[in-house]
């Protein structure tokens, strides 16, 4: 796959494209034509245009004229260019138009901002971007519920926490993640380090309100019940325990009823246990190493430990699972009734073991992901349900989306601080990516923790230093 550039850099948006009809390809920029695909993508004065070759042969081609000179709308004409010409050959359903970023919901947040009514807002994203009148109502719906959600923040911070330790690893996974089997000496100087991290960031957040803590992974419930006895200690000491405070417990074979009363009396306020599917034989594929079983006995463990907001994440698309296995994924987490449900959209990761091994399985196309999106969206309707926040992702199977959905008074806030960068998050642990947000500029600034966890314990002291310009908005 080649795409040859004229009269314009903006390769990344014209990659985004041609990863919505070529996905897991391998993108090359050329300046000929080449056998195979190869993408034209031009721009003139303000008309843009978009060629495809086929082994040097024009399959189809689209020209558009921009409706002004700013980059934003420069951009959408050369994405519609390129969309249009390509799915001339490919005729492939776009249900998000030509919309490739990650947080739709918050281009209705902008465009609310900017005094764009919604019924504009809907015109603009019909016409302009070709989203369909489905996503877009999802997108008004999230953005209305982050919207309540981010001016009640306003002024507030959150914190994350990494615990980057896993039973094993997912075939899915390309986050920061290391096997217990081989780490498991490591997991205490690892906590050393993140408290000492804590201990160098505890004067910046006793000066701001915290509205939210979440400590994720990796697998958090993978510690020992004493080690997260002692991590808990730490945050309270050099962190403080603000109303939403969330931990992941989402592999049901790390969780013990112990380990829930631990985090119970430490006021943890939302866990998630994570099946991502009730399926034996898929739970085996995946590597998940636990069962179905084991996945309602931690969910009933846990309102035993009186745990009352549990989330479960679930993800479509994984091999071989068509709507029979979504259905009876779906009728199970309706007999539980968690607080809330993350429907994923599998995304191959680059950095994942389904990327190298992607051609052994039979993926989802975009007619099965629509079906298996409509059986979880009927479900968590009818469980009384609302989307409050979403995310989209590259190389997602269909081009869909990641949806939390929740009961009323059950919506996650570190997920829409996540998602609407309105607020700032001090990141703590490997693979940590801090983000201040200086809301007069709409200005955010990233600071990066190494993802090694052996570098994050031989260098904390380095980690602390970068840190150290927190001191500076005192």
């Amino acid at each position: 796959m080649y795409y040859i550039l004229k009269g314009h850099n903006f390769i990344d948006d014209i990659v985004s494209i041609l990863m919505l009809f070529y996905p897991n390809d391998k993108y090359t920029q050329s300046e000929d034509i080449q056998d195979g695909i190869t993408l034209l993508s031009g721009l003139e004065g303000s008309t843009a245009y978009a060629r495809l070759y086929i082994d040097g042969e024009l399959k189809a081609e689209h020209s558009e004229t921009a409706e002004g000179s700013d980059r934003r709308e420069i951009k959408r004409v050369l994405g519609l260019c390129a969309a249009l010409a390509v799915n001339k050959v490919r005729n492939i359903p776009l249900a998000w138009g030509i919309l490739t970023g990650v947080r739709p919901a918050k281009l209705v947040s902008e465009a609310w901002s900017e005094g764009l009514g919604t019924d504009e807002i809907r015109r603009v994203f019909t016409q302009k971007y070709l989203v369909s009148p489905e996503k877009l109502e999802l997108m008004i719906r999230v953005a209305e519920q982050e919207k309540r959600i981010v001016e009640n923040g306003i002024g507030k911070i959150s914190v994350y926490i990494g615990i980057p330790f896993c039973p094993t690893r997912c075939l899915y996974c390309s986050f920061t993640s290391y096997p217990l089997e081989r780490y498991q000496n490591r997991v205490d100087e690892y906590i050393d380090a993140l408290i000492k991290e804590m201990e160098s960031v505890s004067a910046y957040l006793s000066k701001n309100e915290i509205e939210s803590l979440y400590i994720g992974g990796g697998t958090p419930t993978s510690l020992t019940e004493k080690q997260l006895e002692r991590l808990l200690c730490a945050i309270e000491k050099y962190i403080g325990i603000p109303a939403e405070f969330t931990v992941e417990a989402g592999r049901p074979d790390t969780v013990t009823l112990e380990k829930l009363r631990i985090l119970k009396e430490h006021n943890v306020s939302r866990i998630s246990i994570n099946p991502q599917t009730l399926n034996d034989d898929t739970l085996r594929l995946i590597g998940r190493a636990h069962t179905t079983a084991q996945f309602f006995e931690a969910f009933e463990l846990a309102r035993k430990a009186g745990h009352d907001h549990i989330n479960t994440d679930i993800i479509l698309g994984l091999p071989k699972e068509r709507e029979n296995e979504v259905t009876r994924t779906m009728q199970g987490l309706e007999e539980l009734s968690p607080e809330s449900i993350t429907v994923h959209t599998l995304a191959v990761k680059r950095a994942s073991r389904l990327k190298e091994t992607l051609e052994s399985y039979d993926m989802a196309d975009y007619a099965l992901m629509e079906r298996l999106l409509n059986i979880a969206g009927e479900y968590t309707e009818k469980m009384g349900m609302l989307p409050y926040y979403m995310y989209r992702q590259k190389n997602m199977a269909g081009n869909f989306e990641n949806v939390g959905w929740c009961r009323e008074g059950c919506q996650c806030i570190y997920n829409v601080a996540i998602m609407e960068e309105k607020q700032s998050i001090i990141a703590l642990g490997a693979g940590g990516s801090t983000k201040i947000v200086y809301s007069d500029t709409n200005r955010i600034e990233r600071i990066f923790n190494v993802k090694s966890v052996d570098d994050y314990i031989s260098r904390i002291d380095e980690m602390k230093e970068r840190k150290k310009v927190l001191k500076d908005l005192l």
